[in-house]
């Protein structure tokens, strides 16, 4: 008997030791208690897999400029939305950069104060526009009084500045960086948000297009219609808020951060308009712009001088035509598209073929040619040359267009969806 309470004690008091001691017994087992992690798709995007491809010219190159060369290249497995950005989409930021600014304006009440060097915006505070105290002071958001058309109370775009930060990891990544402050290594730009709504008429001369200009991003009929009149830099601005907004939902949660939303590369976005057909001309499989009726395929100028034969004048709304094997619509016609890349004629022979990605990032007052940036898809303007998935051209990082809008991607954190299987 006394034995047995004798081994009863020393069964206890091991207990009492072991729960003192760290977990895993002494073995290397991680840190545990971290939460699970399972992906998902981020609102309006679809998932790309990993994949490997023949990037380059599918068809003869009718230029013969060789920009283009065909190489074999990999890419890592992505979000990216299933149309291009709507009118309705990119307005979604434009108000937020408006109530932003009037809520710093009105200040008070509508600014949390989190220490001495750091101020945020309460977005549970509704701002009252037609308040008489608050309409004096937000009086400055809005045209002046002889500028103003009719004298309606008109929103000065000019006003609707947005700034963000990012990190150039390229350059925190050089070895004779590496003892500089991490200050060195953030960037920032403010930017004005607003698209370029003469874009319609600057881009055509002698063609009657006002009614576009009057109407395109604000009147409802436009709404599912791809945002255009957009420069690189307000599509990336775009991008930073979109990451802003998740995360900052997802921090009030809880919840761990996501990848940021970005422009694709030049390689990403030609994978995901092959839709997993290696060699096709076109995103819909096949090297004809026409299906087996006659139809066209996409929103591009189908024959000299005629806009209209393949259903659409200018732009149409961005699910139009049939979605290719990836789910993603119009990645030919319809609106041309910005990349991340900057362009050169020569990339295709110096870049990596492990997600190939060349970007400078041009300063003002750097010559024009470092400021273009590749371009994809084609538009609702331009022949059936452009809108195949090889086809690279560009445009100038600060200037817009009519014919040119854009959609976001965001890296995938793992390898494959099916890891995260239940």
């Amino acid at each position: 008997m006394r034995k047995n309470k004798l081994l009863y004690l020393a069964s206890a008091i091991l207990l009492v030791i072991s729960g003192c001691m760290p977990a895993g017994n002494g073995e290397l087992i991680g840190v545990q208690g971290r939460e699970l992690w399972y992906p998902s798709d981020p609102y309006g995007t679809l998932f790309i897999p990993s994949g490997s491809f023949h990037m380059g010219q599918s068809d003869q190159d009718i230029s013969y400029a060789q920009v283009q060369s065909n190489r074999v290249v990999s890419v890592h497995a992505f979000y990216m939305d299933d149309t291009e950005i709507t009118n309705n989409e990119y307005r979604q930021f434009v108000y937020w950069v408006r109530d932003s600014i009037a809520r710093k304006l009105l200040a008070g009440d509508f600014l949390i104060d989190e220490g001495e060097y750091n101020e945020r915006i309460d977005w549970y505070k509704r701002v009252r526009w037609d308040d008489e105290e608050n309409s004096e002071i937000l009086d400055e958001l809005f045209l002046p009084e002889e500028e103003r058309f009719y004298r309606r109370y008109q929103l000065d775009t000019r006003k609707m500045n947005f700034e963000y930060w990012w990190i150039d990891y390229k350059e925190a990544a050089k070895k004779s960086n590496r003892n500089k402050p991490r200050s060195a290594h953030i960037k920032s730009d403010i930017v004005n948000i607003y698209p370029d709504t003469l874009a319609w008429v600057h881009d055509f001369v002698y063609s009657f297009n006002d009614p576009m200009t009057q109407m395109y991003f604000w009147h409802p009929a436009y709404d599912d219609y791809p945002v255009v009149g957009i420069s690189w830099r307000q599509a990336r601005a775009f991008s930073a808020w979109r990451t802003y907004l998740l995360n900052s939902f997802r921090k009030g949660l809880g919840l761990p951060f996501v990848q940021d939303f970005r422009l694709p590369t030049e390689a990403e976005w030609e994978y995901a308009a092959r839709g997993g057909y290696d060699a096709s001309p076109y995103p819909w499989g096949g090297p004809y712009i026409r299906n087996t009726k006659g139809c066209f395929l996409g929103n591009f100028k189908p024959l000299r001088g005629n806009y209209m034969d393949d259903g659409g004048f200018y732009t149409v709304k961005a699910t139009s035509y049939w979605p290719n094997a990836f789910g993603l619509y119009c990645m030919a016609g319809n609106v041309s598209e910005w990349t991340s890349n900057t362009y050169d004629e020569s990339a295709f022979s110096y870049h990596h073929d492990l997600n190939p990605d060349y970007r400078y990032d041009a300063q003002a007052n750097d010559p024009p040619a470092l400021k273009r940036k590749v371009i994809k898809g084609g538009s609702w303007k331009d022949i059936g040359y452009y809108m195949q998935t090889g086809t690279r051209t560009y445009e100038y990082q600060d200037t817009a267009k009519c014919y040119i809008g854009f959609r976001n991607v965001m890296s995938f954190l793992g390898r494959d969806k099916a890891d995260f299987s239940k």
